[in-house]
């Protein structure tokens, strides 16, 4: 195990941060450490270019006939800032109270790095044939991974796909994914009047952009929370009576987790639970809003401009391009006279649901509960890994979502950690489920 930490601290040592062009050479180095490390352990390793950050692809076969997984992970990681809220720099991997800290070490690098330590420690013993694919982009929304697949799906080829990307429902409890939430992400743009005027002089005469933000964002949702889109729930595949049966016997109390964030209420559709909002229901959230003076005191202006930036959670059966669709009629349709109003579509994605019974994911729950000694929970979560959708279409394989992270890993934030123990338990999961695998699949 320390062999393996010290080559996880040399991996989170290199600051490949994909989305800034000063990191590009960092990147690169990221992608050369991990094919060289991949070689070192005898797999056939090559980093493939892309339009942008190369991809590693590697694979060791040890007998055509065995079953094959496909481990998926990304190397690239968040930008740090703000730099003065780290304890330790994030880039200096530093352990304290059984925690390691850096940027990384959760999101993605500690996770997929404990399946390269689960092969090298299996060594001549690995019952299967086992492929990894590490990208560069996944911060920046994955560009070129598709392309990638698309290009490769024959040589991907495998029986199980593997992807650890995600946490565990609560400390010491392992857990399996089996549904992620798509994504649909909009921004609208208001202009009103040719300049920004004075409020004194023209007000009660010219469209005011920041009012019309407010009255469109109030049409988007009732007062109890039920999205007002026309059509938007008619594809809603609803939760099932042992979903919402298995859910309620996981270890989750609703007011603790309101005081977890800080808040009083949990305000949200009616009739569900927090964790099936959260998890099984379809969301519409504001993420941004600007317009007019913002500056220290007072600025007597209507402003020319104003806008805003909502993120739509999407569930199975929901279609991102359908719901992008409806939402830009409905937009156009409640944007009040006298103003032109832009759409703009950003990144997206399509939800997963994975079949909790299929012999890899069987599988994994074995392998989960022998290094955890207690037995593996299934949820959904209800973020977005839009790759998934891609894996399960053009390469039909099932797909495994074996987390180690926790949801206090403050991923994307200041002071990213790991927990020790989930990173060693992670090692002993992954080659238990390379052992039993082979048993599951017949």
């Amino acid at each position: 195990m320390k062999r393996h930490l010290d080559d996880l601290f040399e991996l989170l040592s290199i600051p490949s941060v994909s989305a800034d062009p000063a990191h590009k050479a960092d990147v690169q180095r990221a992608a050369e450490w991990l094919k060289a490390k991949l070689e070192a352990i005898g797999f056939a390793a090559e980093m493939v270019p892309t339009d942008g950050h190369p991809i590693v692809y590697a694979e060791r076969i040890v007998d055509p006939k065995a079953p094959t997984v496909l481990v998926y992970g990304h190397y690239d990681v968040q930008p740090p800032d703000p730099l003065e809220l780290w304890e330790t720099p994030p880039f200096e991997p530093t352990v304290r109270d059984g925690k390691l800290y850096a940027r990384g070490a959760s999101d993605d690098k500690g996770q997929f790095y404990a399946h390269i330590a689960a092969v090298s420690d299996l060594g001549a013993d690995l019952p299967v044939n086992v492929k990894f694919v590490i990208e560069g982009e996944e911060e920046i929304g994955s560009p070129n991974l598709v392309p990638f697949v698309r290009a490769h799906a024959a040589r991907l080829a495998a029986d199980a796909v593997v992807i650890s990307d995600s946490p565990m429902f609560a400390p010491g409890l392992p857990t399996l994914t089996y549904a992620l939430r798509g994504l649909a992400y909009l921004e609208v743009q208001i202009e009103g009047a040719a300049r920004d005027m004075h409020s004194g002089a023209y007000g009660g005469a010219v469209p005011n952009p920041v009012h019309a933000a407010a009255w469109m964002i109030a049409k988007l949702k009732d007062e109890d929370g039920r999205i007002l889109i026309p059509g938007f729930y008619d594809k809603v595949r609803p939760l099932s009576q042992g979903e919402r049966l298995m859910w309620r016997e996981l270890p989750f109390d609703e007011a603790e987790f309101a005081r977890s964030v800080g808040v009083e209420a949990t305000p949200g559709e009616p009739g569900y639970s927090v964790l099936e909002r959260r998890w099984a229901r379809p969301t519409l959230d504001v993420n941004g809003i600007w317009g007019g003076y913002q500056g220290e005191g007072a600025k007597t202006v209507i402003p020319a401009r104003a806008g805003f930036k909502f993120s739509m959670r999407l569930v199975p059966d929901q279609d991102p391009e359908e719901v992008y669709a409806m939402t830009e009629r409905y937009l156009q349709e409640i944007a009040p006279e006298g103003y032109r109003v832009r759409i703009l579509r950003h990144h997206g994605g399509r939800p997963v649901l994975v079949l909790i019974d299929s012999p890899p994911m069987q599988a994994a729950a074995r392998a989960l509960e022998a290094a955890w000694g207690r037995k593996t929970v299934f949820t959904r979560e209800g973020g977005s890994i839009p790759i998934v959708a891609e894996f399960q279409d053009l390469l039909g394989a099932p797909v495994v979502m074996m987390g180690f992270g926790l949801n206090d890993d403050n991923l994307h934030a200041p002071n990213e950690k790991l927990d020790l123990v989930n990173f060693e338990k992670a090692v002993e999961a992954s080659r238990n489920f390379l052992r039993i695998l082979p048993e599951h699949l017949g």
